[in-house]
């Protein structure tokens, strides 16, 4: 399995906290993380979903993702 980065708008713990379920969810609960401190708010996912997939559970939280 390849690592997927995307872009995103999570910005802090209370964020990550909100978009946990949606992405436990659609990619499994370790198979994801997302690096706060880079400007560019990289969600990684290593899981062999669909981006669309990955995205959709983003959106669904309330936030935005595009690929990196």
């Amino acid at each position: 399995m390849e690592a997927i980065k995307f872009n995103t708008n999570i910005k802090c713990a209370g964020c990550i906290a909100k978009v946990t379920p949606f992405l436990n969810e659609a990619v499994g609960e370790d198979n994801w993380e997302v690096d706060i401190n880079n400007p560019s708010k990289v969600l990684t996912v290593v899981n062999d979903v669909s981006e669309e997939k990955i995205i959709e559970a983003v959106q669904k939280a309330g936030f935005k993702a595009e690929k990196a």
